[in-house]
């Protein structure tokens, strides 16, 4: 074995970048998106060229691999290695320059797609390829895997986009790579001079051709373009350190045909047809991908048909052409910009949705985008399906139909000898299926580990051996990325899947959608990286924590990463009680904006939780567990006590303020909020009972409503009072001794000796990992409304982080209990409640503008559209923003966080108010978000009901004076 000891010293003396030879520095970069998983000796991130070459002496000095990385998001497991990991992102991200004049670009590797796009769209251009990980793959990525996107058929693969390459062979010599043998190393142009024949003959002529190495662009009718020919070589040749890219004039207005077809078989017929008529996409997906087919014509299987012009009649009028030509089911065309981005987010997510089958079992990758002649798809697919049905296992196909590219993620069984063997008999036989209809086993993401072994099938041993040779060329040592292309891995070892223990681990949530398998639940983060986006559109939130610092073990696929590892035991080894994980979750805000902006589902939240419950297991916890994990206890006993004025007093008084928070784990930067003189229960027994007739709907006492903000509860009441409802709260009488959980009415005697106790949700113990007391508290909560379940009577929370957490953590928290179940079902938002049980009610006209934001729980669990119905209805005009406020519950509170929690407060939600007319309202439902904006906006925010309640007030007011 090779000795590697001092090279983590010696990469730090030569480089100025990042060296990180830590466990999670290694972890994070264990896997991409691909079935894969190797593990590094250490990451780079270099600053600039200099850093490169330097990284690239070192390891020629001592034999180590090195494997270039972007975003992280390659499906065939190329961007993985086993030596020095160089990342990107962190500092070779830049944009050097524009010129519109010649429609070209200047990068850096690192520089994500998206950014280009902003800078490029003001003159006008746009770069063609945009894969639909545009928001976080890289140019240095696409450029390694020739990437694609939906926009080939117009615009071509990142070959047909690059003009020049500034690359570092592992030899170390800086080469500026073009046409006319520009750049080509000694011995590259008498290899491709030798071999003339075989270039012109043996390679296939489809536009999605990304297998293998591009060796016949160096033939002279090509121009001799060794920068194209080094496109798609996944880091095996060079490592690339800058690159000039072509752009292409964006049209000056888009339409959308989605053209629906009775299945994809039919709609794959159909996609070749479409191309003379000029379209800028041709994008096909079934009905098993779409989560909801809201928006969406009628059919099994769609197009997704984009057309553009000077005009957005001109575009309409092209895309009304292509609706006339094709032969569908339905139809619809759409103009509207809004419109468009949400029926393309339906075609982009399918790259997540797509990792778990209709039943929620698991697919995989490694059969993710090969591609035939788009004539030849319709008859490829056909096939394709009946291969699937031979073997037992199931996928749904999607992609870039236009160009005979298609995605699909199947059902392998990965985690058994057995299983995969069958997924390689399968990869073999599909491979022989893909040559025999003309096509590439790889048509956008590159051969990696998954196909190379495969290239022999489609190339035949003598270019394989040829493409060998071009390997020795640029790199006679074998040090980038090796065991790809070229010589490579059996595409069924180096599995991720391999590691993970062999048996369930004991958790304490149910993971109902994982079947109860924590190992289950961490595989569902396949490396998409939704979450490692930079910025957030509409009402998404995750990933707060990764966009307000940047880092990679603070985002959701990070965290996933290191749960990965702390399973497999590898690289963490201490299991629970790792520190390495605890510090990733620290600035997780379990939002649970991953649980519904994932495409795959990954509840962050949740497993930050379950980590904690295990991490602190008889050992002492962090002060901030007891002040504010135990909030609604000594809230309670204040409450009892009466010492609401004193401790207002007290925490008034700046020293004992200080004192207080440095003993409760308190940022130091925060004001501790007031407690409420009375709370909303005392007000509820001292209130004279209204005379309605309607529906009766029970109002929960929320923590944060009973002691802090009881004005929200008074306010609700009044208004469904006024919406005709009966309102009443839940019980507070436990019976002392009695079996627990029976579902039996009580006898009357117990009143005698029941105990006063209250509702509680939990929440505040699940965000700390104080599972068991959560549960503990559960149980009596489900022991109070016990006559409220028999009864099936709806139960109104105002707080939405309360009301996702019955929705969502009661029941995975005791699945065993059926009344959690029922209790979850019973739970409904204020919108809610008034658009079920008051249809007919219309509520005062306020007739302003707002501003705010979404609560992020009830984005991700609860969803809004009964609050922006009841909004409209109420004359409340304006769109909140996405994000996270950034307080988070006890997150934003906890000493070390305020930085981060103030980064995300100023994202959306700040900007938003402070930028908002002085007339407009600002709408914050959740107690976190009303305290972010008092405590760093000076700004009141209020909940919906506080607006509804006072315009009721208002127009009560105004009757009296006109009766007057």
């Amino acid at each position: 074995m090779t000795d590697h000891s001092g090279l983590e010293a010696e990469l730090r003396r030569a480089v100025r970048g990042e060296v990180g030879f830590d466990v999670t520095s290694r972890a994070l970069v264990t896997m991409d998106a691909s079935n894969y998983r190797r593990v590094p000796l250490g990451v780079v991130a270099p600053r600039d060229a200099d850093d490169v070459a330097a990284v690239l002496e070192v390891a020629r000095e001592r034999g180590v691999p090195v494997v270039a990385r972007g975003g992280g998001t390659s499906i065939a497991g190329q961007a993985t290695g086993t030596g020095v990991v160089l990342d990107f992102t962190r500092h070779m991200n830049g944009l050097i320059s524009i010129d519109p004049g010649a429609r070209t670009a200047v990068v850096q590797p690192g520089l994500v797609l998206d950014r280009l796009q902003e800078a490029a769209a003001p003159h006008g251009l746009r770069f063609g390829p945009d894969p639909s990980t545009h928001s976080r793959c890289t140019l240095g990525g696409m450029i390694g895997n020739n990437a694609c996107g939906s926009h080939s058929v117009a615009w071509g693969t990142t070959a047909d986009s690059v003009r020049e390459l500034s690359v570092l062979t592992a030899c170390g010599r800086r080469l500026r790579l073009g046409q006319d043998w520009a750049g080509a190393p000694e011995g590259l142009r008498e290899l491709a001079e030798g071999e003339p024949a075989r270039l012109r003959t043996g390679f296939p002529e489809l536009p999605r051709r990304i297998s293998g190495y591009a060796l016949d662009a160096l033939l002279p009718e090509k121009g001799a373009d060794v920068a194209r020919s080094f496109c798609g070589s996944e880091g095996t040749l060079g490592i690339l350190t800058e690159a000039v890219v072509r752009l292409v004039e964006a049209p000056r207005a888009r339409a959308l045909a989605v053209l629906g077809y009775g299945d994809e078989s039919a709609a794959a017929e159909a996609a070749a047809g479409l191309l003379p008529l000029g379209p800028l996409t041709v994008e096909g997906m079934a009905a098993d991908l779409v989560r909801s087919p809201a928006g969406l014509p009628k059919g099994g299987a769609w197009l997704f048909v984009e057309t553009g012009g000077e005009s957005a009649a001109e575009a309409r009028a092209r895309a009304e052409q292509i609706v006339r030509a094709a032969d569908v089911v339905d139809a619809i065309v759409v103009t509207d910009p809004a419109v468009q981005r949400a029926l393309w987010r339906i075609r982009e997510d399918a790259s997540g949705t797509a990792t778990r089958m209709p039943d929620g079992s698991e697919a995989w990758p490694g059969w993710e985008d090969c591609a035939v002649p788009p004539a030849r798809l319709g008859a490829y697919l056909r096939d394709f399906r009946g291969l699937l049905s031979a073997h037992g296992l199931r996928g749904t196909p999607y992609g870039h139909f236009g160009d005979g590219c298609i995605h699909v993620r199947i059902d392998f069984d990965l985690l058994t000898q057995a299983g995969v063997g069958r997924f390689r008999r399968f990869s073999e036989e599909l491979a022989d299926l893909v040559v025999a209809h003309g096509g590439s086993l790889s048509g956008e993401h590159g051969d990696g580990q998954a196909r190379a072994e495969l290239l022999p099938r489609m190339y035949g041993a003598e270019t394989v051996r040829l493409f060998e040779r071009a390997k020795a060329v640029w790199d006679p040592d074998d040090l980038l990325n090796p065991g790809m292309l070229v010589r490579p891995a059996p595409l069924d070892t180096n599995l991720r899947f391999s590691v993970l223990p062999a048996k369930p681990v004991d958790v304490t949530f149910g993971y109902p959608s994982d079947g109860g398998d924590f190992r289950a639940a961490v595989r569902r983060c396949v490396g998409v990286a939704k979450c490692r986006t930079t910025t957030v559109t509409g009402p998404s939130v995750m990933c707060p924590s990764f966009r307000a610092t940047g880092e990679e073990e603070h985002s959701t696929r990070g965290r996933a990463r290191l749960l990965h590892e702390m399973l497999a035991g590898e690289l963490v080894t201490d299991g629970w009680r790792s520190t390495e994980v605890r510090d990733a979750l620290d600035l997780c805000l379990s939002c649970k904006g991953c649980r519904s902006d994932c495409p795959v589902g990954v509840d962050m939240a949740t497993y930050k939780a379950e980590f904690l419950h295990h991490h602190y297991a008889g050992r002492r916890r962090p002060a901030a567990h007891h002040s504010m994990g135990r909030l609604p206890e000594w809230l309670r006993w204040t409450a009892r006590t009466g010492t609401a004025p004193l401790l207002n007093a007290l925490a008034s008084v700046r020293p004992l303020a200080a004192l207080g928070r440095r003993l409760a784990g308190i940022a130091p930067e925060r004001e501790i909020p007031r407690l409420a003189a009375r709370t909303f229960t005392a007000w509820w027994r001292g209130r004279k009972p209204a005379r309605v007739t309607g529906d009766l709907v029970v109002l929960w006492p929320d923590t944060f409503t009973e002691h802090l903000s009881p004005s929200v509860g008074r306010a609700a009441v009044r208004v469904l009072e006024a919406a005709g409802l009966r309102v009443a709260l839940p019980p507070t009488l436990l019976p002392r001794g009695a079996a627990l959980g029976t579902g039996r009415p009580r006898p009357a005697t117990a009143l005698l000796t029941a105990r006063r106790v209250r509702v509680c949700c939990g929440l505040t113990y699940v965000s700390t990992g104080q599972l068991d007391r959560a549960r503990a508290v559960l149980r009596r909560t489900l022991d109070l409304m016990e006559p409220v379940l028999r009864a099936r009577v709806p139960v109104v929370v105002l707080e939405p982080s309360c009301a996702a957490a019955l929705r969502a953590d009661l029941p995975e928290l005791l699945p065993d209990d059926p009344r959690a179940a029922e209790l979850s079902a019973a739970v409904l938002t204020f919108a809610e409640a008034l658009e079920r049980h008051a249809p007919h009610w219309t509520p005062p006209a306020v007739d302003r503008p707002v501003a705010g934001q979404t609560h992020c729980h009830q984005h991700a669990v609860l969803g809004d559209t009964p609050d922006r119905r009841l909004r409209e209805a109420a004359g409340l005009t304006g769109e909140l923003s996405g994000g996270c406020c950034g307080l988070a519950g006890n997150f934003g509170f906890e000493k070390g966080h305020f930085e981060v929690s103030r980064a995300c407060a100023e994202e959306q939600l700040l900007p938003a108010v402070r930028e908002a007319p002085e007339e407009t309202l600002i709408l914050a439902d959740g107690f976190s978000c009303r305290t972010q904006l008092e405590q760093l906006a000076g700004a009141r925010g209020r909940h919906l009901a506080e607006v509804l309640a006072e315009a009721l007030e208002k127009e009560a007011g105004e009757s009296t004076g006109a009766g007057s």
